[in-house]
């Protein structure tokens, strides 16, 4: 009996032993997920007037955002610039499609993140600029200008550099633009002007300076970009 006893404690304790080595084995076991994939953006499409909206009064329409669906994702935030006012909206959704209310008259940029299943990260689309478009107009001014060199907040070298923007207009009529670069926080004194995408500025070390585009088309409409700063060295 004795002996029936002991081997039964031993079997217990084996049973016990062979369980805990699985439950802890079962623990080590991590489910990898890939992270997202960055969303392809489908309308309203890039640098074009977007005039498909369901007006909803003089001043709004509801925009239809649609972009393509992105593997590994479990949801996405759409972002709306306002380029006009600096203002933004955004819209958490698992859908690849939103309609949002905007402002008629105004041009906007948008892009969207992925979110990745399990904490597997985020990825964003690509940034698309549109207008939306206002009551019966025949032109549009350009889009604000974005900088290329120097980016914002860089650190560059002294001496003579090649200021360089990208800028856009659903008429395609950009005639010129005019650079104010500065050591002001609101930049005053005007560089000067140009037809191209660049112009050559002199910076001194130990500055911080500001500077801002100010585009022009063949009818005299305009749009300032943001102000843009960097620091030479």
């Amino acid at each position: 009996m004795e002996l029936f006893k002991h081997q039964k404690v031993v079997l217990l304790a084996f049973l016990f032993l062979v369980f805990s080595c699985n439950k802890d084995n079962g623990q080590e076991v991590e489910t990898i997920t890939s992270p997202p994939e960055s969303a392809l953006l489908i309308y309203p499409e890039n640098n074009t007037e977007c005039n498909d909206g369901i007006v909803v009064s003089e001043n709004e329409t509801d925009v239809l955002f649609q972009w393509e669906n992105a593997s590994n994702t479990g949801s996405y935030i759409l972002t709306i610039n306002n380029l006009n006012d600096g203002s933004s909206k955004k819209i958490n959704t698992q859908s690849t499609q939103s309609t949002v209310r905007l402002l008629r008259g105004t041009a906007y940029s948008w892009q969207v993140k992925s979110i990745g299943l399990n904490n597997s990260g985020s990825a964003n689309s690509e940034l698309w600029k549109f207008y939306n478009a206002g009551i019966s107009e025949q032109s549009y001014p350009p889009f604000p200008a974005t900088a290329l060199f120097p980016k914002s907040g860089s650190l560059i070298n002294e001496g003579t550099i090649l200021l360089q923007w990208e800028a856009s207009d659903v008429d395609n009529d950009i005639s010129s633009y005019r650079i104010l670069l500065d050591n002001l926080e609101k930049p005053e004194n005007v560089l000067g002007e140009s037809t191209v995408n660049t112009i050559e500025a002199v910076v001194n070390s130990g500055k911080v300076y500001y500077w801002q585009i100010i585009t022009t088309d063949l009818l005299g409409n305009q749009s300032n970009s943001p102000v843009f700063q960097f620091q030479v060295e």
